[in-house]
């Protein structure tokens, strides 16, 4: 019960559905590429960010200083109805923006 819950709640607020259909559609991405591309100071991106993955929605792997972020491979029946949801959702994203872009502005 408590997993169904905290996937449930994962789910009820739109900047997370908008940063699942943002991973979904670039695949691996590092936190400071979603930092610039969602113009998001970084512990509310990460608040964000531990509550997907907590629910089981996300894997993260460090890659030297870089924390990437990329969609959990193992996923239940309920999460992977919900991505698929997520995904024919017509919402607007911002554009992708890599950490190198938002060193420059």
């Amino acid at each position: 019960m408590e997993k169904f819950l905290k996937t449930v709640s994962a789910l009820k607020d739109e900047t997370r559905i908008k940063i699942l259909k943002f991973i979904l559609i670039h695949n691996n991405i590092c936190v400071c590429e979603l930092e610039a591309s969602f113009n998001m100071i970084q512990s509310r991106l990460s608040r964000h960010l531990k509550i997907l993955k907590e629910s089981g929605f996300l894997n993260s792997k460090r890659e030297g200083k870089k924390i990437i972020f990329s969609i959990e491979k193992n996923l239940d029946n309920f999460k992977k109805c919900a991505l698929e949801e997520i995904k024919r959702l017509n919402i607007p994203l911002p554009p992708f923006k890599n950490c190198s872009a938002s060193k420059k502005e």
